[in-house]
């Protein structure tokens, strides 16, 4: 039924779906949906439609036409609309966004998202919100672009017991750091490239800094292990500081240096981070290039497995919204009560967890110094290493002096984060040192099974 004084947008027997934000997802939506509609509609068995459509910009050419009356500015107005059944909000950020979702879910609407930073800090309040209105909320986007990653974890995964999830989430850092890899430039001059392409965003803090890769790492977690974690507790780094000499040296180890968010479930805690990893060649995650996205999960039954695809664009995003529209559709025409839960358990069983402090990890760790160019330097470094319990595998020291300092690059055994930390503390005080050393950690365990 349409409401007072409006013709009704929706076909009869139509699910509709109101749609908040007219960008370049919520456009690939309604391409996907009109493309593929008699598809769906065979499939689903009954037609789904999009019947509202809000954005505060109504003049702006999407490339999409909509009919008469179907866009409009108040976001409000679509949640409230009783034509609609279904609400996707594509505004991103943590408010209005949440607020959209909020009233949605209490209008009685099944609700879709893709706003990863919404629900690494929200996503449990809205799940348990949703199961107790009855209705589906839908978040397979968030995570992975187009990889089915959600529905793995929630469904085909949910006989196994989940021990580690690791992965390339985030395609701008890794776009960046394969052209980097491909001696196409150095940082900046690729960022810059990645940002005139539309491949990075003006400001590039969040995909650059590890901020995205952290907010997907959450969620994963909680669809893997059934936990909640604090995103302030998880440690995080970025790869502005990874340049062409860290690239060689990798490829001279035999190594490609990714941005990996890692989490591994322990009986002392959940160890969660993200961090520019060098990765070993004969790893799959090696050969994952450009804007490409690759989630690995290992189970106590089933071990080892990978999931690969486009983790952004238009094309690749719409299409994990769209299956969870489809999925709410099928609940919305079936029985909501028979769904599986957003996070695979209920909302309310999602403990929190605690997060091992990074200090307690450990690591192999690829190093470069910049020293000053005089006898018994590398001995000193040597020996505060040493006295930390840090056993050196290798050093490295291919270009000659600048300016009185020379690069030098070890690669330590395994060793505690917080033997490190105390270690390069101290050679930052040495008179020899002339900048910040660089640390990438080696990750030859990977899907192994490790002491904490």
């Amino acid at each position: 039924m349409g409401s007072r004084g409006r013709k009704s947008t929706r076909s009869r027997d139509a699910v509709g779906v109101g749609i908040i934000g007219f960008g370049t997802i919520g456009s690939g939506v309604i391409r996907v949906l009109r493309d593929h509609a008699a598809d769906v509609t065979r499939r689903m068995g009954f037609p789904v439609e999009v019947v509202r459509v809000a954005d505060l910009d109504t003049r702006r050419d999407r490339g999409v036409k909509l009919k008469r009356g179907v866009l409009i500015k108040d976001a409000r107005k679509l949640v409230q609309d009783p034509d609609v059944d279904v609400v996707v909000e594509l505004v991103g950020g943590i408010e209005p966004a949440g607020s959209f979702l909020r009233e949605a879910i209490a209008a009685g609407k099944c609700v879709v998202t893709a706003n990863k930073a919404l629900l690494s800090g929200s996503g449990p309040v809205l799940a348990r919100a949703a199961e107790n209105a009855g209705v589906t909320l839908g978040f397979e986007a968030s995570v992975g672009g187009g990889i089915p990653i959600m529905r793995v974890l929630r469904e085909a995964l949910a006989g196994d017991r989940n021990l580690e999830v690791y992965g390339i989430v985030n395609g701008t850092a890794n776009y960046i750091l394969s052209r980097m890899t491909e001696g196409k430039g150095d940082f900046a001059e690729v960022l810059a490239e990645a940002q005139a392409m539309g491949l990075a965003e003006t400001d590039p803090t969040y995909d650059v800094d590890g901020i995205d890769s952290l907010h997907k790492l959450v969620i994963l977690v909680a669809m893997a292990f059934g936990k909640r974690i604090d995103p302030r507790a998880v440690h995080v780094e970025g790869i502005r500081r990874i340049a062409a000499a860290d690239i060689a040296y990798a490829r001279e180890f035999g190594y490609t240096i990714k941005l990996l968010a890692a989490a591994r479930y322990t009986d002392s805690g959940i160890e969660a981070r993200v961090h520019p990893s060098m990765v070993p060649n004969t790893h799959l995650l090696s050969q994952v290039s450009g804007p490409f996205n690759a989630i690995c999960l290992r189970g106590r039954a089933l071990g080892t497995s990978i999931y690969y695809g486009q983790g952004a664009g238009m094309m690749p995003t719409a299409t994990a919204v769209v299956a969870d529209i489809l999925d709410a559709a099928r609940a919305i025409r079936t029985s909501v009560d028979a769904c599986v839960p957003p996070y695979g358990i209920n909302a309310k069983d999602l403990g929190a967890a605690r997060i091992l402090p990074m200090d307690r990890t450990s690591h192999e760790h690829y190093i470069r110094f910049q020293l000053a160019d005089r006898p018994g330097v590398l001995a000193k470094i040597s020996s505060v290493l040493a006295k930390e319990g840090i056993s050196i595998a290798t050093v490295s020291q291919h270009e000659a002096a600048r300016r009185g300092s020379i690069p030098v690059v070890m690669r330590t055994h395994r060793a505690k984060e917080s033997a490190l930390r105390r270690a390069l503390a101290r050679i930052q005080e040495l008179d020899d040192s002339r900048a910040n050393p660089v640390v990438i950690r080696v990750e030859e365990r990977l899907g192994q099974e490790v002491d904490a």
